[in-house]
């Protein structure tokens, strides 16, 4: 590989495989069993389609570039993440369910919980989250639990305050952090993840370069009308034709 990127916190060979492994995951096509793996709900197309004044194949699409983003926005999770692999001196990103944390280092006492946006984190969800980690610096005490936000208001590394039961909470060795900040901790170099950030649309050309780009597919369409010509009334067999008098929908 002739390919010099020069992060310094990590290998050029490295990074271009691990961005390479995204790039190869990334989702572009979608089918119907894909489309309706969780049952789609026909009512609530149905009041988009009427609410907002568009044709109902036109709400289809969106929900099917919806659902198309929403594995994309996990393997660009999985892509954060990972890349923890490769720091070395301690760093592990644990098996799903091993240890709870998304990336740790036991000989320094860190444990990580990672999130891509601020406002990802329902309230139920921050609360269990603190309470992992209150769990957790209380079976070692040398512990300093975080919880890094890609995307957060501001570059921070700060105590992290919930309120749980109208009780308010916070503890010196939970912490927010951003993710810039988390780089510097990881890797000792404050300014990492801008290096990153700046160097990652070469990464992706000299990657799409090697691989190809990945043809665009939706054949949604195309088996709802195998059900029936009339699109809604595929979405509603799809969800309720074993439901009593929706064979005459």
């Amino acid at each position: 590989m002739d390919k010099k990127y020069n992060l310094g916190f990590i290998s050029d060979e490295d990074i271009f495989s691990h961005v390479k492994e995204t790039v190869l995951l990334y989702r572009t096509t979608i089918c119907l069993d894909e489309f309706n793996s969780n049952i789609v709900d026909p009512i609530k197309l149905t009041f988009d389609s009427k609410v907002y004044g568009k044709p109902i194949e036109e709400i289809v699409e969106a929900e099917c570039i919806r659902q198309i983003d929403k594995s994309n926005s996990n393997y660009i999770g999985y892509f954060h993440q990972n890349l923890f692999r490769y720091a070395g001196k301690g760093w592990e990103v644990p098996a799903n369910g091993v240890t709870g944390f998304d990336v740790q280092n036991p000989e320094l006492h860190v444990y990580a919980e990672l999130k891509n946006k601020h406002n990802t984190m329902n309230a139920a969800s921050s609360q269990k989250t603190y309470m992992k980690m209150q769990s957790q610096i209380l079976a070692d005490d040398k512990a300093v639990c975080m919880l890094v936000e890609v995307i957060a208001k501001m570059s921070q590394n700060k105590k992290w305050e919930v309120t749980i039961d109208q009780k308010h909470f916070a503890h010196e060795r939970i912490r927010r952090v951003s993710i810039d900040q988390f780089y510097g901790i990881v890797f000792g170099d404050t300014e990492a993840f801008y290096r990153l950030c700046k160097t990652l649309p070469q990464i992706l050309d000299d990657v799409l370069a090697e691989c190809g780009r990945k043809e665009n597919g939706n054949s949604v369409f195309r088996e709802l009308e195998r059900i029936s010509p009339n699109v809604l009334r595929s979405l509603y067999l799809l969800a309720f034709k074993t439901y009593d008098g929706f064979d005459r929908f």
